[in-house]
């Protein structure tokens, strides 16, 4: 089976895209269809930092629409931003 390739509209580059749907609704397809690999790795690790700075439950509905509307502008809008007095952790 070939790679997928996805011009990234995060990255601004022909890059590998993700081999399957990995968000629901028209949310899920635009990320499947328009963000690589590489950019949903970077939204994976940037959504870690906000589940644990602002101290979310991805089972909570107003947690999940929070972190949803993030996501969008991570990918589609201004970009989502860090959480003030995030620091962080030292791996020395």
């Amino acid at each position: 089976m070939s790679e997928r390739i996805v011009k990234c509209m995060l990255l601004n580059e022909e890059l590998p895209g993700l081999a399957f749907q990995t968000y629901p609704g028209e949310l899920g397809k635009k990320i499947f269809d328009n963000i690589s690999m590489q950019a949903w790795q970077s939204w994976l690790a940037h959504q870690t930092i906000l589940i644990n700075e602002h101290r979310l439950s991805p089972i909570e509905p107003e947690h999940r629409k929070f972190i949803e509307g993030e996501m969008e502008k991570f990918f589609f809008g201004e970009g989502s931003e860090i959480p003030e007095g995030y620091v962080p952790k030292d791996n020395n």
